[in-house]
């Protein structure tokens, strides 16, 4: 199906772009335009004008503090992510991005548009929960810092609201993490995915493709027995599908979830 009429913005700043955010209430933020272009031609949405990120270097980038921290700007690609020296600090982001579709979709495709457009079957989503980012919106109040567990609300909905825009994301030294899932089809779509994070006792698991957001768990321990009852005790309601059934998907989210502990247990130690 083709695109329906819609205006273009093509904003010289980040100040600029946000403005035109505020002013106009039908306006999209255009990043990679992998998920929004698709659900426009799906007529799933419709925005009056499309902000197009991609002149804005201010976006862009990825930095390595001394303390480990990684800041990652929102129009950074996922070839980007992958190729990236800094990147390697966190392994799992680059190995997790080269999972994601095929080449020309990692060349175009952001992290900021990933998780902005909050699709459930998205691998980055459960990722930065796991790995306990923050995330910087900025809007024409300023800029706050959100957790990247409080940033996902819904389908398609986050923290960051009309007139705001996601400008970075922050991500903390760890020692060990994990990402595992069943892809279906040769985009790499998930019907479950899990992400995990340990640092020292503390340990985080994330789970996608269950609910409408990534569902955050903290087992007390690695062992499969522990991750295992911590999923359950979450009282999953996955949807049905033609791809799985919820009762599959719950089996996979345990599954999966100890796949994810036990590869973030070996790099950890």
């Amino acid at each position: 199906m083709l695109l329906r009429e819609v205006e273009y913005a093509r904003p010289a700043s980040v100040g600029d772009a946000v403005r035109l955010l505020a002013e106009h209430d039908g306006a999209r933020a255009l990043a990679g335009g992998q998920t929004l272009v698709n659900v426009m031609k799906a007529r799933a949405a419709s925005p009056d004008v499309l902000v197009d990120l991609n002149g804005l270097d201010e976006l862009k980038g990825i930095e390595l503090g001394p303390d480990g921290t990684l800041e990652i700007g929102a129009m950074t690609t996922y070839t980007e992510i992958v190729e990236s020296a800094e990147a390697r600090a966190r392994p799992i982001l680059g190995e997790v991005c080269a999972q994601i579709a095929d080449i020309q979709v990692r060349n175009r495709g952001t992290i900021g548009g990933n998780v902005c457009s909050n699709d459930p079957s998205n691998h980055l989503p459960p990722l930065v929960v796991a790995l306990g980012a923050t995330m910087t919106i900025l809007g024409s109040d300023g800029e706050r810092s959100v957790p990247a567990e409080e940033f996902f609300l819904g389908v398609y909905m986050t923290a960051a609201g009309p007139g705001e825009l996601l400008t970075k994301l922050t991500i903390p030294a760890g020692k060990g993490d994990g990402f595992a899932s069943l892809p279906i089809g040769r985009d790499g779509t998930c019907i479950v995915n899990a992400a995990a994070s340990l640092d020292g006792g503390a340990l985080r698991v994330a789970i996608g493709c269950v609910d409408a957001v990534p569902v955050l768990v903290r087992p007390e321990s690695t062992e499969d027995e522990a991750v295992r009852g911590a999923v359950r005790a979450a009282g999953l309601q996955p949807p049905d599908d033609v791809h799985a059934s919820a009762e599959y998907r719950r089996h996979l989210a345990e599954v999966l979830a100890m796949r994810a502990v036990r590869a973030a247990r070996e790099r950890s130690s």
